[in-house]
C-alpha cells in the first residue's frame, strides 16, 4: 500500500467519522441554545447602593439615567451599536454569564437591609432572559467575583463609550 493510500485510508476511517460525530452530537445543542445572538432583544442594567437602584440603562430604548458626582440625576438617551451588542453577547458567552447563579452575594447577606453597592445585569432574548444580581462585597468564590466584575466593567465601558459618541455628535 502506498503512502498516499495509507493517508486516504486514515482520513476516511478516523477523521471523517470523528467530524461526522461532532456535527451530529453538537448541532442539536447549538440549534437549541437558549441564548442566541440572533434572538437578542436588550440589556437592562441597574446599579446602586442597597435596594436603591436609581442608576439604570436599557439598551432597547436607550434610556440611561445615573447619579453624577454632584448627586444630580442625569437622564439621557444612549443607544449601543449592533456591534456593541454582539460584543457584549460574545463576552457574556466567553465569561460563562449564562452559568452564573442568579445572586452573587455572600451567604447570609440580607439584601433587604444591606446598603452595599449592587449591580443587576439582565440579558433579554426572544424566548428567555438571564438576570444576575452582583453584590460588590462578595468574596466567597474569587473567580466568580472576578468574572462578575469583568462583565459589569464591560457593560459600563460599552455604555460610557456610546455616551461619549453621542455627546461628541452634539
Amino acid at each position: 500500500m502506498s503512502t498516499k493510500a495509507k493517508k486516504i485510508f486514515l482520513l476516511l476511517t478516523i477523521v471523517v467519522p470523528f467530524l461526522a460525530y461532532c456535527v451530529i452530537y453538537y448541532m442539536p445543542m447549538l440549534r437549541n441554545a437558549p441564548f442566541k445572538s440572533a434572538e437578542f432583544v436588550s440589556i437592562v442594567y441597574k446599579w446602586g447602593p442597597g435596594n436603591n437602584l436609581e442608576n439604570t440603562y436599557n439598551s432597547a430604548t436607550g434610556d440611561y439615567q445615573y447619579i453624577d458626582g454632584k448627586d444630580s440625576l442625569i437622564r439621557t438617551n444612549v443607544k449601543l451599536r449592533s456591534n456593541d451588542i454582539i460584543y457584549l453577547h460574545g463576552k457574556a458567552n466567553e465569561i460563562g454569564f449564562w452559568n452564573f447563579p442568579d445572586l452573587i452575594a455572600n451567604t447570609g447577606t440580607d439584601l433587604k437591609t444591606s446598603k452595599v453597592l449592587r449591580y443587576v445585569i439582565q440579558f433579554n432574548y426572544k424566548r428567555k432572559s438571564k438576570t444576575v444580581t452582583y453584590v460588590t462585597d462578595y468574596n466567597e468564590i474569587p473567580k466568580l467575583r472576578d468574572l462578575a466584575k469583568q462583565m459589569k466593567d464591560l457593560i459600563d465601558q460599552s455604555i460610557n463609550d456610546a455616551e461619549e459618541r453621542y455627546s461628541n455628535k452634539k
